[in-house]
């Protein structure tokens, strides 16, 4: 029987009973307390913990709460929270850090502790590498373990993303949009539904499917295209406005529009952003592997976009670096440093229905009026060859260095990242592969697919 545990600066994810054991859980909880403990200056730590609805879940949760306490740290229980929910609780509460315990998007049999620091942020990569390197503990004596308190956050947040300036509750509930929500079977069922009522959505307007929080994913749980054959088909059927479908922890929102067609989850931070470049002036943060569509978009508004390595806290911090304000990554993730500094797709949510109202269109009409990309996803074995000396000699041979006169805009930042006029391409080595993966992006599915081909074959070119 296979087993996967992945330990990354992500988090400590992987397949329960086949890696992500329950002796695996407590020893990284336990790391996680003794750095608490150092980030508290001899007070008692006080750590949030929420989750999303897997099955395994509640059995995890409390065997992290456990361990926590035993090392003496005072414990939050959010329960059923998406990851944005925690964030904001770890604020609010002013609390040392949280612990969510979700997979995001990967499949049931998946869970994984994602590790917050005291700004509800996830950790550095220094921060996450000091944890990953501490043993378990040390364990509290008797007098000194820590205590447990529930609460629920979900009411300050939506209440939250309502109160936002941006946000006119009277002119969405004048537009009364019908509304298809996905929430997979997990805690974006909850959230969402309870977001568009305080948004002046009628309730018998909001159509909830996979609405039960159980944790056995009705499908993939991946919001793509694929995954969402049957969800477009119910908007369509209900001739809903739009369709807004979440991952597992709602921290990914998807779009779809009316008519029931899949917008790309590229789209989703083009759109929220546009809506703020609206009604203000600043740069935006995203990955170097999201669409380039939010560069078209900043020309016409006259903005800046800054490009961050992949990965949320990486485009945290270069949202600091720049004074960013809103941010995003092309999973479908908007990023709004107002609330907290982590993706929202609830904020993604509001900010998408005020934009339509703002616009008076439909969301079919406003998407086509975006430039249309295609992107690939490959990936290319490279046994027996240094994955950094193949990534410098393709920085080399596109930035000109080679004689070639093949000369196009190259990032090193992640990886080697490669701008042409007729599209990008993306490289980054794999940690847990021996394989190099291209990502590209293109104005058909075929000129992206076949740039991806062409850059798998030069990589190995002597």
């Amino acid at each position: 029987m296979s087993r996967t545990l992945v330990v990354s600066i992500s988090g400590i994810r992987g397949i329960v009973g086949r890696g992500l054991d329950p002796e695996v859980v407590a020893r990284y909880a336990g790391a996680y307390a003794g750095w608490c403990h150092d980030q508290a200056g001899g007070e008692t730590p006080v750590v949030v913990v929420g989750r999303d609805a897997r099955v395994s879940g509640a059995l995890y949760a409390e065997l992290v709460m456990n361990t926590l306490q035993a090392a003496g740290c005072d414990v939050i229980d959010a329960g059923l929270a998406t990851t944005p929910t925690v964030e904001m609780a770890v604020i609010r509460e002013g609390a040392t850090g949280g612990i969510v315990l979700s997979a995001s998007h990967n499949p049931a049999e998946w869970n994984a502790l994602k590790l917050l620091g005291p700004s509800g942020e996830f950790l550095s990569p220094a921060e996450a590498a000091d944890v990953i390197e501490r043993p378990a503990g040390p364990w509290a004596d008797y007098q000194a373990l820590g205590q447990r308190r529930s609460a629920s956050y979900l009411d300050y947040h939506v209440q939250a993303v309502v109160d936002l300036p941006e946000i006119d509750i009277e002119s969405i509930r004048k537009r009364d949009f019908r509304i298809v929500v996905d929430g997979i079977n997990s805690v974006g069922a909850i959230a969402m539904p309870a977001l568009l009522e305080a948004l002046g959505v009628r309730r018998e307007q909001i159509i909830l499917v996979n609405g039960e929080p159980h944790g056995r994913f009705a499908h993939p749980a991946e919001p793509l295209p694929q995954n969402l054959v049957e969800t477009c088909a119910v908007v369509a059927r209900e001739g809903a406005d739009i369709g807004l479908v979440v991952d597992p922890d709602a921290d990914r929102l998807a779009l779809i529009q009316d008519g029931g067609v899949y917008v790309s989850e590229e789209l989703t931070q083009v759109l929220a952003t546009d809506f703020w470049w609206g009604r203000h002036d600043g740069p935006f943060v995203t990955n170097l592997s999201s669409s380039r569509a939010i560069e078209d978009v900043a020309r016409q508004r006259g903005q800046q976009v800054f490009r961050s390595a992949v990965g949320e806290i990486n485009v945290v911090e270069e949202m600091k670096r720049t004074g960013a304000v809103i941010g995003g990554e092309g999973n479908g993730g908007v990023i709004l440093s107002a609330l907290h500094n982590g993706r929202d797709a609830l904020v993604g949510a509001a900010f998408i229905l005020q934009h339509l109202v703002n616009q008076g269109r439909s969301l079919s009409s406003l998407v086509a009026d975006l430039p249309t990309y295609h992107m690939a996803k490959l990936k290319t074995d490279i046994a027996g060859h240094d994955p950094e000396v193949l990534l410098a000699r393709m920085a080399q041979r596109y930035s000109g260095g080679d004689g070639a006169g093949s000369a196009g805009r190259v990032s090193t930042v992640d990886g080697v990242k490669v701008d042409l006029d007729e599209g990008w391409v993306h490289m980054r080595r794999s940690n847990t592969e021996p394989i190099i993966r291209v990502y590209t992006e293109a104005g058909s599915p075929e000129a992206a697919h076949a740039l991806g081909e062409r850059f798998m074959a030069e990589l190995l070119d002597d």
